[in-house]
C-alpha cells in the first residue's frame, strides 16, 4: 500500500479475492459464442486470441519468476545482496491484476473499434511504426511521468507502493496502484491506437509489442545481471537503447536516478543517469555463486509439489498442505515435469537465507516420495545425494542436513553409507535426530506416566523410547516385533511393555514421525561449531542440543510460551 493512498488505489475486483477472474468471464463467453455462431468469413481471430494471449502473459511472467528466484538463490550475478521478506511476497501476490485489466480493455477496444477486428498476422509498416512510436513519444512521456511520480505528492499516494520493494523480482515491475496502471495503459496504447488509426495494425505489432513490454519489465526487475558487457562493446550506442537489470536496480536503491523506461537515452540527456551504473553492471557480472555454510538437502514430495516450492507459485507455496482447483487443471504440465525430473532432473537450489554470520541454502533432489520407496531406485537416488554432499564439500560448506527421506534407513542408514565411503569429509552430515528427540521429550506434558509408541522403530522413535524409559515413563509398543527389537537396548525393561489395552485408552501418543527438526539441527550444529557427524547410529547429547537450540532463538511450533525470539519459530517443523 502507498504511504498515504490516493484516489483509485485499490483494484475494483479486490473484494472478489480468488474469484476475481470472473470479471473476464462475460467477455470470454461472448468471444467464444460470437466466433462459434458466425460464418468463417465473419469470425474475428483477434477477439478469439485475446484469452490465449492473456494466458501466455501469465506463463511468460511465471517463467521469469522461477528463473529469477533460482538465480537469486544461488547468488550468481546477483545485484542486491538481500533476501525478499514475507511482506513483499504478500504485497506482490496480485501481480496478475494488471493482466486482468488489460484483458478487459482489449475486449472493450476490440468491440468498439471496427478496425481492431480481423487483424492480419503481420504488417511490416505497422511493426516499424510501433517501434518508432515507442522509442520516441512513449519513452519520452514515460520519463517525465516517472519523474512526476517521484514528486512527494504523487509518490506518497501512488508510486511509493512500487518502491516498497528494494530487492526486486520480475513481478515487482507490475506492482502499482490501480490508478497508476491506468496511466501506464494509456501511455502504452499510443503505438497500438496509432497503428489502428493508420490501418497498419497487425497481430504481430499488437501482441508482439505487449510481449516486448513484459519481457523488458521482467528482465529489468529480476535482481541478477544477464546482459553481457561485450554486447555494449560490439555496439556502443546500445547502452542508450536498452537498459540492464543493474541499471534499474539502482533506481530502486537510489530513488532519484535512472528514471527511463527501457531506453536510458533520456537519463543521459537530462543528467539523471546514476554514475555507478557501469561499475555495478560489471561487478554483478563478475559475482560468483554463493558458498553456503549450511545446506539443507530435501526433495520433492509429489508431482504437484513443484508448484508449492518457492520457485513456483508464491500463493501456493505459502500453503504447502493445501490444494487449488487450477493445480488439478494443470495435470499435463505436472505429468511432463515429473517425466523430465525423473529422467534428467539434477539437484537444484531452492532458497537462501542468512542467520547471524551463516549463509544458508536449501537444495532439492528432483525425486518424489514414491520413488524413494522403491528399492530399484535406491542406487540412483543415493548417487544424487552423494553428489550433493561432494558438491557442498567442494564449496566449503560446514554442515549438510539430510531432510525427509534423504536419511531413510533403508536407503543409506541415516547417512552412515556416505560417512563410511568418505571418512575424510570436512563437512559434517546431520540427520537432526538429537533435536527431534529433545523436542518430543520437552513437549510431553508433566505428570505423564505412560505413552503409546506407534509405527516402525526409527532412530528417533527408538531414542525417544529409551529416554522415556530412563525417566521412569512406561512406553507401550503396538507391535510385538518392534518390542522384541527395542527391549535389547533398554536398561529398565520394566518400563517397556507391549500394548495391553485398547488404543483409544491412551491420551499420549508418539507417532513414528513426530516432527522434522533436521534443518534447525543443521544450523545449530554450525553455530555451535560441533565437529562430529550426526548420522547412522550416532546421537549427540540430547539435552545439550536442546539448550543450544534455545540459546540461538529456535523454538518448536505450538510452544505454549510467548517466545521472545519469534522470528525463528517456524524453523522447527512440528
Amino acid at each position: 500500500m502507498a504511504t498515504t493512498p490516493g484516489l483509485l488505489t485499490d483494484w475494483p475486483w479486490t473484494p472478489l479475492g480468488r474469484f476475481k477472474y470472473v470479471v473476464l468471464a462475460p467477455w470470454v463467453a461472448h468471444s467464444i459464442y460470437s466466433n462459434a455462431t458466425k460464418g468463417e468469413s465473419e469470425r474475428d481471430l483477434t477477439n478469439l486470441l485475446i484469452l490465449p494471449f492473456l494466458l501466455w502473459r501469465m506463463l511468460h511472467d511465471q517463467i521469469w519468476i522461477s528463473i529469477s528466484r533460482h538465480r537469486t538463490a544461488n547468488g550468481k550475478n546477483r545485484i542486491v545482496d538481500k533476501t525478499i521478506e514475507f511482506e513483499q511476497v504478500d504485497r506482490e501476490s496480485n501481480w496478475d491484476d494488471q493482466i486482468i485489466l488489460n484483458g478487459i480493455l482489449f475486449y472493450i477496444f476490440n468491440n468498439l473499434l471496427s478496425n481492431a477486428s480481423r487483424l492480419p498476422l503481420w504488417r511490416t509498416d505497422g511493426v516499424i511504426l510501433t517501434s518508432l512510436l515507442h522509442s520516441g513519444p512513449v519513452e519520452f512521456l514515460y520519463y517525465w511521468l516517472h519523474r512526476a511520480l517521484h514528486h512527494h505528492f504523487l509518490y506518497s499516494r501512488y508510486h511509493s507502493h512500487h518502491h516498497s520493494s528494494i530487492v526486486t523480482e520480475p513481478i515487482t515491475s507490475v506492482i502499482h496502484p490501480f490508478g497508476e496502471h491506468i496511466a501506464y495503459f494509456l501511455l502504452f496504447a499510443i503505438p497500438i491506437l496509432a497503428t489502428w488509426y493508420t490501418g497498419t495494425a497487425s497481430l504481430a505489432s499488437m501482441f508482439g509489442y505487449i510481449t516486448y513490454i513484459d519481457l523488458m519489465n521482467n528482465m529489468g526487475h529480476c535482481n541478477f545481471e544477464l546482459i553481457p558487457k561485450r554486447l555494449f562493446s560490439i555496439f556502443p550506442p546500445l547502452k542508450y537503447l536498452m537498459y540492464t537489470p543493474s541499471y534499474h536496480s539502482l533506481h530502486h536503491t537510489q530513488f532519484r536516478t535512472n528514471y527511463s523506461l527501457f531506453m536510458p537515452f533520456y537519463d543521459y540527456i537530462y543528467g539523471t543517469m546514476d554514475k555507478s551504473t557501469d561499475s555495478l553492471h560489471e561487478t554483478s557480472l563478475q559475482r560468483e555463486e554463493d558458498a553456503p555454510d549450511v545446506v539443507h538437502l530435501t526433495h520433492l514430495t509429489t508431482p504437484q509439489s513443484i508448484y508449492h516450492i518457492r520457485l513456483g507459485f508464491a500463493s501456493v507455496a505459502s500453503k504447502p498442505e493445501g490444494s487449488t482447483w487450477y493445480i488439478l487443471l494443470m495435470w499435463p504440465v505436472t505429468l511432463w515435469s515429473a517425466i523430465i525430473n525423473s529422467i534428467y532432473g539434477r539437484t537444484f537450489i531452492l532458497e537462501r537465507n542468512k542467520l547471524e554470520k551463516l549463509k544458508l541454502q536449501s537444495w532439492a533432489i528432483p525425486r518424489y516420495n514414491v520413488q524413494y520407496l522403491k528399492k530399484w531406485r535406491s542406487r540412483a537416488i543415493n548417487g544424487l545425494i552423494e553428489k550433493a554432499i561432494l558438491d557442498a564439500e567442494a564449496k566449503g560448506t560446514k554442515v549438510l542436513s539430510l531432510g525427509l527421506l534423504n536419511q531413510r534407513k533403508e536407503l543409506n542408514k541415516n547417512g552412515e553409507f556416505f560417512m563410511r565411503r568418505y571418512p575424510k569429509l570436512k563437512l559434517r552430515v546431520v540427520d537432526g535426530s538429537s533435536l527431534a528427540v529433545a523436542t518430543v521429550l520437552n513437549s510431553i506434558p508433566k505428570g505423564t506416566t505412560e505413552v503409546l509408541l506407534v509405527g516402525n522403530l526409527t532412530k528417533v522413535a527408538r531414542s525417544v523410547a529409551l529416554a522415556l524409559c530412563e525417566r521412569g515413563i512406561q512406553v507401550n509398543i503396538s507391535s510385538q516385533y518392534e518390542f522384541e527389537k527395542l527391549k535389547q537396548s533398554v536398561a529398565s525393561q520394566s518400563n517397556l511393555v507391549v500394548l495391553s489395552k485398547s488404543v483409544a485408552a491412551y491420551k499420549n501418543w508418539l507417532p513414528r514421525r513426530a516432527l522434522s527438526a533436521v534443518r534447525a539441527a543443521g544450523i545449530v550444529h554450525a553455530l555451535e561449531g560441533w565437529t562430529e557427524h550426526e548420522c547412522g547410529e550416532n546421537m549427540l547429547n540430547v539435552e545439550e542440543v536442546w539448550q543450544a537450540a534455545l540459546k540461538h532463538g529456535f523454538r518448536p511450533l505450538g510452544s505454549p510460551s510467548n517466545w521472545s525470539h519469534g522470528l525463528f519459530d517456524w524453523l522447527i517443523d512440528a
